[in-house]
């Protein structure tokens, strides 16, 4: 356009919208159109003037003549000026908050019922294979998974103790049941001094450590995984309901309302002028873009590292094979152990005699403890990549700010007959500025006073994770000729994952995914004995290695129609 073209279409929008250079309305007419507008913000105030008046009261929206505006309506401009940019943060993160939240909800949930599935294989392993002394190991084992629930939601327990606990109980019914059935329970003195012995003669040999190690590691894991989500929900909601300097909301006053006084309801801020303001009202706010940044990028090196025994799925789904090999463990060592228990707990009864070759119900079939990973696209860790996959594309944020809400406010998109804070111009000349708070001393339209405390507050709790998942990070071996990718979709294990679960020729497929716990979205128990009996029954229908009665038999396994279901239930809402 020519620069007469350009100036005379910038009269004719003057002349339109009341500029200066344009055939302003006299006395009443010319502020009717500005009440009209104010009602809408405050229905029934009468704070604006009959007609234009001098504006000496002003303190924002200072006029060159006269003005449509009184102090009062000043002030609702700017309490407005700051409602709208609170709305406009609030959509700028609800994308991204919504994220972060369903996520935050969902993996909690499917931690709890992989906890609980835990419970269940193991009880159910007790009630098959040492129906004696099922019912009161399920106390101990109830306590145990107890405890791994508590510290996954960030309790100060030690595993350690808890593991410790587990088989210091569980030893006193194994000896009593299993090398020494048929005689009566041990007194309390008795079952002392057994609690004391299991440690002293490691009677499970190095099972317990192992569990103590799997248990830790993944456990640990678990629980900074869900500290950074439930951290990333305070960060947003934080910046959501910032409050700003009285700087910035004189200068949001300027931008959006300070026009209306002088009769321009139409005219629109310029584009780079709303960039200036907001980078200045929102240069505290951009200093949290590094450390979101280095946030994602550490979550990401968390995930990634999530698996063998560092994956609490895989580790307590198989929890029971450890202890059912801790067990026959001692029954194998029977005949020392109880002639060193004798000794050290002074128990003269004569043991019941028992053969060397362990009568079948005594002993467990272990051709089906192997494990093998099966069908991996549907598992909590193609979820965890999902989910890093999206907070990837939100890795900008922060620093993107300042755009996003000019763009979805009313600015327009280019800095030609637009609002500069005082007049409608041809063209408005930006200053060069930057985003964060280093870069905003020579910003004439927001003064930097310095970090807000609530920012800076943010910025440390985001340090911390950080650091935290980066003392995290997980040892990772590459595989001979496949790239990082490769390795990473493969799912293989090594020794250190400790991926076998067991030992001997057969397999436990164990289905690590969220729709293998369908049933749990039911809050099955297999404490009951029908429903115990009807997962077993399940299990020979989808092809278990061995029947039911079997003591080798593998874990029960859902159907697919209650796979389905667990499936619409934990990820209702969630958008692929």
């Amino acid at each position: 356009m020519s620069g007469s073209g350009a100036a005379l279409l910038l009269l004719l929008v003057a002349g339109l919208l009341g500029a200066p250079g344009g055939a302003q309305p006299a006395g009443e007419a010319a502020c009717r159109p500005v009440r009209a507008a104010f009602q809408v913000l405050q229905p029934g105030a009468k704070w604006v003037p009959e007609s234009p008046v001098p504006g000496s009261d002003l303190q924002v929206c200072i006029p060159k003549g006269s003005t449509c505006c009184s102090r009062k309506m000043e002030e609702k401009y700017q309490a407005t000026a700051r409602l709208n940019m609170e709305q406009l943060l609030q959509s700028a993160s609800m994308e991204l908050k919504f994220l972060v939240i369903q996520n935050a909800a969902v993996f909690q949930e499917a931690f709890e019922i992989v906890v609980r599935h835990a419970r269940n294989l193991t009880n159910s392993m007790f009630r098959t294979h040492y129906k004696s002394m099922g019912p009161r190991a399920l106390k101990f084992v109830g306590e145990l998974f107890t405890d791994v629930s508590l510290y996954i939601l960030g309790s100060d327990i030690s595993v350690n103790d808890m593991i410790n606990e587990f088989f210091d109980s569980l030893f006193p019914l194994v000896y009593a049941h299993l090398i020494n059935p048929g005689f009566p329970d041990p007194s309390g003195e008795m079952t002392e001094c057994l609690r004391a012995a299991r440690r002293d003669l490691k009677v499970f040999g190095n099972y317990p450590k192992m569990m103590m190690t799997q248990v830790s590691k993944s456990l640990q894991t678990t629980r900074v995984f869900l500290q950074a989500l439930n951290l990333g929900i305070e960060v947003i909601n934080t910046t959501d309901h910032l409050k700003f300097s009285k700087d910035c909301g004189r200068a949001l006053l300027k931008m959006w309302y300070c026009s209306h006084c002088q009769g321009l309801l139409l005219a629109k801020p310029c584009a780079s002028y709303c960039g200036v303001v907001m980078q200045g009202c929102l240069a505290g706010v951009v200093e949290i873009d590094n450390h979101w940044r280095e946030y994602i990028g550490s979550l990401e090196g968390l995930t990634k590292g999530m698996h063998g025994i560092y994956d609490m799925e895989h580790v307590l789904l198989n929890l029971f094979s450890l202890v059912r090999d801790a067990i026959i463990y001692v029954q194998k060592n029977e005949g020392k152990l109880s002639t060193t228990i004798s000794r050290l707990c002074g128990h003269t009864q004569q043991r019941q005699y028992r053969s060397a070759n362990y009568p079948g119900d005594l002993l467990v079939d272990k051709r089906a403890l192997k494990v093998t990973h099966i069908e991996q696209e549907e598992t909590l860790l193609s979820r965890r990549r999902e989910l890093i996959t999206k907070l990837k594309s939100h890795s900008s944020f922060y620093s993107s700010l300042p755009e996003y809400i000019c763009s979805h406010s009313s600015a327009i998109q280019n800095d030609t007959l637009c609002w500069n804070g005082q007049e409608v111009v041809e063209r408005y000349s930006p200053q060069i500025t930057r985003n964060g708070a280093k870069a905003q001393p020579g910003n004439h339209e927001v003064k930097m006073k310095g970090p807000e405390p609530v920012i800076s507050q943010i910025i440390d709790k985001l340090k911390h994770i950080n650091q935290l998942l980066k003392g995290m990070a997980l040892p990772r071996r590459k595989a001979p000729g496949k790239t990082p990718e490769e390795e990473e979709e493969s799912g293989d294990c090594d020794d250190e994952d400790d991926c076998s679960g067991g030992s001997g020729d057969g397999e436990l497929r164990v289905r690590n995914q969220l729709r293998f716990l369908a049933e749990l979205a039911y809050d099955l128990d297999v404490d009951d004995a029908s429903a115990n009996k009807q997962l077993l029954n399940q299990q020979s229908k989808d092809g278990a290695t061995a029947p039911s009665h079997n003591p080798g038999s593998a874990a029960p396994r859902p159907s697919p129609a209650a796979a389905i279901a667990l499936v619409l239930l934990l990820l209702l809402g969630h958008q692929p």
